[in-house]
This record gives C-alpha cells, structure tokens and sequence, in this order.
C-alpha cells in the first residue's frame, strides 16, 4: 500500500520513519505541499493520503483525491473540522484520525500558557535580558485555591482537570458529556456559571456550529474581571475581534492562544520576512497580557511517538475494513 504525506516536516520524517518500519506493508512518500485541491492530484497512483489539521479537505479536494483513486485519508490530528464528512462518506473515502495521541501534552501547555500569561514570564525573561531587574509590570495571583473552569472535559480536559487540581484549584466544568471519571473532584455546571465563577477558563471543546464563537463579547462580559483565558483547541472558538474588544475592556489578566482564527496559511511557516497582510494576530500580540505560540500544543516526543502509531495502524485497519474507534467517514 502506498500513502503520500502531505505537508510533512522534518520532525514529521524523523517520527514515523522509526515507526513506519512496524509496517512493512505500508511504503510512503514525503512531499512538502500542503493538501489543498491544487497539490490533490499528486495523490494519484497511491492508496491513501495523510493530512494535518491546516489541509483542505473540502469537497472539492475530496472530489480530486477520489477521481485520482486515493481511498484513505489518514487525520495525523485530532480535529476534523477542516473535512468535508458528508462528501467523503458519499465517495466512499475512509477517514480516520488521531483522537487521543497524548492529552497530558496538550493540557500542560495549556496551563503553560495560563502561568506565563499570569506571572508575565516573557516580558520578565526579555526585560531580564537587557539588564532591567525590576518587578514593573510582573505582578500575578496565586493560582492555589482559585477557580478552574474547564470546557470540555474529554481526554485533553480530563488531563487539564487534574494538574489544576494538582495546583490546588477547585475544578468546575462544563460539557454536554459529563465526564464520570472526573465526578470525585469536579463540579458540572451551566457554561453561563462557569463564565461566572472561574479565575481560570481553558477550552478543550471541538468545533461545532454549536461551539463556533462560543468566546464572544457577549459572554466575555459574563466572565470575572481579572480572568485568564487559554485556548489550545480549535481558534474559531474564540471570536478574534470581540476578544480583541474584552482585552481593551481590561476584562482579561491574560490570554494565551495556541490556536487562533487566522492561523491556517501561517502557522508552520517561517514568515519572518513578509509582511502580513491580516493585522489581527498582530493586534493581539501588541497587548502585553497576551501569549501566542505555534500551534504546538502537540509537539512532544511522546505525541509524536503516539500521532505516527496510531495513523499506520489506521490505514492498516481501514485496509482491513476494521473501525476501530477513530473513524470519521
């Protein structure tokens, strides 16, 4: 079986060569494009494509992918938003994905970036640099015995669940599943109580069209003064400009954004010398109680390890015509 691998990185090479030698049966190639329906007929000749969170995989790509008779397409993620699901399911592609890879990698950058937004660890570590020892500017809050609202409460919020509660937070939560391995220490409630009452809101919820926007104007004015916000899920959940328009309400202690609305085109790429042409991630940057990283929040040995496992075996299993738990069309 032949599977083509779409926008692939040096660290992507150097993850699933060691793995892929598991799976004799399987012999794939390496290019740099990323999928979208221009670089689709690449895929001609092979069985399966695999694909990351920033493709295309609408319908048109779909349409191209199947025309050309590629009839796996392997999500080496967990969100599947980018994927047009009616359309595969009626070309007969199978798609599979990586829902459970490593949660505890996501859930600490998570709080990664809820304690450097807190205690300001950039702006000390730069003023440190230039010689300025001075506390301006640096001041946080104790995290112990505040309040930790979670939305979400699957695997990556399960594992966010506990390390605030290893921090000594009281832990709510808010989902349409309640979560029965969290119900020793976590209190369910309404998403409009936990705007309410959380010091801390970290979202690990997938985008729906019921999720789209979820962080809007609307209920960042339900959220306490002085509240830290964290996203490592998906950047449509937040509405960027109203965001935009809470941070200049001094609604926010912090924000740190692994994820953001515009982040596709960009994110993985070196633009160090271009210009941007949107000016929305660089007016969140310009505040100085907001964090933004590279949509990174999978990037650890153990992830990676898990991500070029959990993908071979899937093609091994659509192959075979197993479902296995990972099936998306």
């Amino acid at each position: 079986m032949k599977l083509l691998f779409y926008a692939a990185k040096i660290y992507d090479k150097k993850s699933f060569g060691p793995v892929s030698e598991n799976y004799p049966d399987i012999e794939i190639d390496y290019i740099d494009h990323e999928l979208e329906p221009v670089t689709a007929p690449l895929a001609k000749g092979y069985d399966g494509i695999c694909a990351f969170v920033s493709a295309n995989v609408g319908a048109e790509t779909l349409q191209i992918l199947h025309d050309e008779g590629v009839k796996y397409v392997l999500m080496r993620c967990a969100g599947f938003n980018n994927v047009d699901v009616e359309k595969a399911k009626e070309l007969g592609i199978i798609v599979k994905r990586v829902p459970g890879y490593s949660p505890e990698s996501v859930a600490e950058l998570a709080m990664g970036l809820a304690l450097a937004v807190n205690r300001r660890l950039y702006k000390a570590y730069n003023k440190v640099r230039e010689n300025d020892y001075t506390l301006k500017g640096l001041r946080g809050v104790n995290f112990f015995e505040k309040t930790a609202g979670i939305v979400g409460t699957g695997k990556i919020g399960a594992a966010m669940a506990r390390i605030c509660r290893g921090f000594g937070m009281k832990v709510i939560a808010y989902d349409v599943y309640e979560n029965p391995d969290l119900k020793e220490f976590v209190e369910y409630v309404s998403l409009d109580e936990l705007l309410s009452r959380s010091d801390l809101i970290s979202l690990h919820c997938p985008l729906l069209d019921s999720t789209y926007h979820m962080i809007n104007i609307e209920n960042i004015k339900k959220m306490k003064d002085g509240v830290i916000l964290v996203n490592t899920s998906r950047g449509a959940l937040v509405d960027t400009d109203e965001l935009i328009e809470g941070i200049r309400l001094n609604k926010f202690l912090g924000v740190g954004l692994d994820v953001y609305e515009e982040e596709t085109g960009y994110v993985y790429e070196d633009k160090s010398d271009e210009i941007m042409q949107s000016s929305v991630t660089a007016r969140l940057l310009s505040f100085p109680n907001v964090m933004i990283t590279s949509h990174q929040g999978f990037y650890t040995l153990e992830a990676l390890e898990s991500i070029a496992e959990t993908t071979l075996t899937n093609m091994m299993d659509a192959a075979n015509g197993v479902k296995n738990g990972n099936d998306i069309a």
